[in-house]
């Protein structure tokens, strides 16, 4: 094979083929092909990214500083865990007794206090500076999320790769980056799902065509993939059409994936464990005391689309207006009434429950923020506001959970000073946290994807944080 047919297969690998058969490449060189971009054996199969879009308080919540004066440590106790020497706070009694599943790395650092450009850093593992301005918005030429490279570099065809829910962020007007594919095109978007709390929740695209029956809906697609010969570029809509039909084939052919999205198949115990919507009018936002009502149910679809094969799923924590755990104002009441109850409840159903299943071997579960909160309440960084009982953004230090897939239980990975403000041992950039997502996915933090232009561009910049696998 020349070097240039080499970075054409790159280019465009079997998720832009959509089936092997179309473009004319086997089966077992794609497979292979695959192989060369550095899978491993014992890889996570699956991840699940649970977003706190906002960003928590790391001295509120997992690197408490209770000996700290009252304006650093703030108004919450620290509790025990089942792990000694952990602690959390004390509005998360359930969660404690999941703690033995993580690695809690303490030392995350970057210098990006706005919410746009540091999701994007979180999500992508890429710098968000482009010609000396900061990235805030979605644009084309930005860098893929984990969800949509793991979709290019391993990808499967009898279910979905990259799922989101409950909907795109956005703040300031603008839908967040890092969210959506960038330079790969919108073939490797996440397919949108929506909440699945609210009773009217339909997931996009489940449903039969109402003049087509099964075997002819089948015969169709079988015929799409029979036709040999076919080149596209890869920067073309047809391209991605045909990978949108792909994957919309998945979707409706697929009994298991259908039933993955029927939540009343959960006994009404299991349903009740994770969390019930308490309200029904959801036009209060979290910040607002409005609860995350969506929270539990989103976390129970979850698992069963992990269950049924999905490849990666982005959860996030707040609704599309509302940054939930922003706290610029009445930060502590707010976390306390309206963020943590749903929080400690929803999240400890799911991790008792992937763990009695089985499911935590072969999934990496990651749970951040787009950075921290300043460690003095009341301190300003971006607002020109008064909040004297809120904590101001803050991405020079902050904590990353990581559990599941070989990362080791009841685990701390580096350490913050004395008031959670800066790293005080083992300094860790997001890009090494995309390094090392990428290697408990089996991917080589060191391959290549290439962008529309034929460009190389390494999978991630960092070095992944092997010390917390087991």
């Amino acid at each position: 094979m020349s070097r240039s047919e080499s970075r054409l297969l790159n280019r465009r690998n079997v998720m832009q083929i959509g089936s092997a058969g179309m473009f004319g490449v086997s089966l077992p060189n794609v497979l292979k092909a695959a192989a060369n971009n550095g899978l491993r054996k014992g890889a996570a199969k699956r991840c699940v990214l649970f977003f706190l879009d906002g960003g928590p308080g790391q001295q509120d919540m997992w690197d408490m500083k209770p000996d700290a004066p009252p304006e650093i440590r703030g108004e919450f106790y620290p509790i025990s865990t089942t792990v000694p020497g952990i602690q959390v706070c004390e509005g998360l009694p359930m969660v404690s007794q999941q703690m033995h599943h993580f690695t809690l790395i303490r030392s995350v650092t970057h210098d990006i206090n706005i919410h746009s450009a540091a999701t994007y850093y979180m999500l992508s593992g890429r710098r968000p500076v482009k010609n000396r301005n900061l990235i805030v918005k979605e644009i084309p030429d930005n860098f893929p999320p984990f969800g949509s490279v793991l979709s290019h570099v391993s990808p499967q065809h009898e279910v979905l790769d990259f799922v989101h829910m409950p909907e795109i962020i956005w703040d300031a007007g603008h839908d967040l980056p890092g969210q959506r594919s960038g330079f790969m095109g919108a073939a490797y978007d996440p397919l949108v799902l929506g909440d699945p709390s609210v009773e009217t929740f339909k997931p996009p695209g489940l449903s039969w065509p109402e003049d087509i029956d099964v075997a002819r809906l089948k015969g169709r697609n079988d015929l799409r993939k029979s036709i040999e010969g076919v080149r596209l570029d890869r920067d073309s809509v047809l391209a991605d059409l045909d990978i949108h039909k792909q994957k919309a084939y998945s979707l409706i052919s697929s009994s298991k994936t259908r039933e993955a999205f029927d939540l009343s198949k959960e006994p009404g115990k299991v349903r009740e464990r994770y969390g019930l919507p308490d309200r029904e009018d959801r036009s209060t936002g979290a910040r607002n005391f409005g609860g995350l009502p969506h929270l539990g149910q989103s976390l129970l679809l979850t698992r069963r689309l992990v269950e049924a094969g999905v490849r990666f799923v982005t959860l996030t924590a707040g609704r599309r207006r509302d940054s939930a755990w922003d706290g610029h104002l009445r930060h502590f009441p707010i976390l306390r009434k309206s963020l943590l109850p749903f929080f400690d409840r929803g999240f400890s159903a799911f991790m008792e429950d992937m763990s009695q299943r089985g499911l935590l071997e072969d999934t990496l579960l990651v749970m951040m923020g787009e950075f921290g909160r300043t460690p003095k309440i009341g301190q300003a960084t971006t607002s020109t506001i008064k909040m004297p009982g809120g904590r101001d953004h803050w991405g020079h230090c902050f904590t990353v959970l990581m559990a599941g897939a070989g990362v080791k239980g009841g685990n701390v990975y580096g350490s913050s000073d004395k008031y959670a403000g800066y790293p005080e041992t083992d300094p860790v950039t997001p890009e090494d946290i995309a390094a090392t997502i990428y290697y408990a996915l089996g991917i080589d933090p060191e391959s290549h994807i290439h962008d529309a232009l034929g460009r190389p561009h390494k999978v991630a910049l960092g070095k992944p944080v092997m010390d917390i696998f087991a």
